[in-house]
């Protein structure tokens, strides 16, 4: 999948509020990009127009194209179509994402019917296959159960399976541990992991957990207010970060090797609200770095191969030496 240029305005009381300006990237299959940065910043609504799952109120331009063939302008009912079929998403909550109304096993079986062709009794027993493929116990009873009867672990385990049954071209996962222990994490990313190494999907991951990119993902894209702040391989981003945002987040990471009894640093200040953004460089406001130049918007410098930096001081080799 290719993402080019994507930008997203809402209507609201206040005027247009552009949510979304210039977000590029791609995805390959069997590989992993992860879309980080802090609540605001723009990701999951990054994930949500891919998906098509925007309100009327909402307008999206750029290119999304999915194995070449441009999908963002296809009429609702093609769109519908590619959900949960070649594109699939595991969303940030599944309480409140799987019907309260119906088993699991025919909330899963239902992709089938509608993207694989299945009769009900085929349908829903590749729905229990799928319960077991994501290790689930006792699928067969588990599959007749409803949400509010399993755990919040199992009900992630149930969403996967629900995403990943019609085999997707295109895997979204928007925070997929989000309230779960850290073993449950381990174990539902470890899942998806073996997953997509089976099937080849690509996958976007959207988590705010630094830990969780350096263990699981191919590209990091770095997201700030709307925009793309930096983007590059997961080790050369996380290894040697060239934007002043993503050392400030890698900063603000905790580590074993810390100082106990210490504060963790912070970056100070808050994302900006959108409906008024500063000129130029939106981080510009919140960066230990800036310079007058600041005021003016940066273009994505290439600071390093296929990674690139929003940052007019890129490369921040020396700043950080000095720093």
């Amino acid at each position: 999948m290719e993402v080019i240029d994507l930008a997203l305005t809402f209507r609201t009381e206040r005027g247009p509020l552009r949510v979304l300006d210039g977000v590029s990237f791609s995805l390959q299959p069997g590989r992993t990009v992860a879309l980080v940065g802090e609540s605001g910043c723009g990701k999951s609504v990054t994930s949500l127009a891919v998906m098509g799952l925007l309100p009327p109120s909402a307008t999206v331009t750029g290119t999304i194209r999915l194995e070449g063939r441009e999908i963002a302008e296809l009429p609702p009912d093609q769109r519908r179509k590619l959900r949960g079929g070649d594109l699939a998403m595991i969303f940030q909550e599944p309480m409140t994402s799987l019907n309260p109304a119906f088993t699991v096993g025919e909330q899963v079986a239902e992709a089938l019917r509608l993207h694989r062709g299945l009769s009900g009794d085929a349908a829903m027993m590749a729905a229990v296959r799928m319960l077991e493929s994501v290790r689930i116990p006792e699928a067969g009873r588990r599959a007749r159960q409803y949400p509010h009867q399993l755990s919040g672990g199992m009900r992630q385990r149930v969403m996967i399976a629900m995403a990943l049954a019609c085999e997707p071209r295109v895997l979204i996962a928007d925070e997929p541990t989000t309230a779960l222990d850290v073993t449950v994490q381990a174990q539902i990313l470890t899942l998806l992991d073996e997953m997509r190494a089976r099937t080849g999907a690509a996958t976007l991951l959207i988590t705010h957990d630094l830990g969780v990119v350096a263990d699981h993902a191919d590209q990091v894209v770095v997201m700030y207010a709307g925009r793309v702040a930096e983007s590059g391989p997961a080790a050369q981003v996380l290894g040697t970060p060239q934007h002043p945002y993503t050392v400030g987040l890698l900063g603000a990471a905790p580590r074993l090797d810390g100082e106990r009894g210490g504060r963790l640093a912070t970056v100070e200040g808050t994302v900006p609200d959108l409906a008024n953004p500063p000129p130029g460089c939106r981080f510009a406001p919140r960066c230990p770095f800036r310079i007058p130049v600041c005021d003016t918007q940066p273009p994505l410098f290439e600071v390093g191969p296929d990674h690139r930096s929003a940052c007019h001081r890129a490369p921040l080799d020396q700043l950080l030496e000095a720093a």
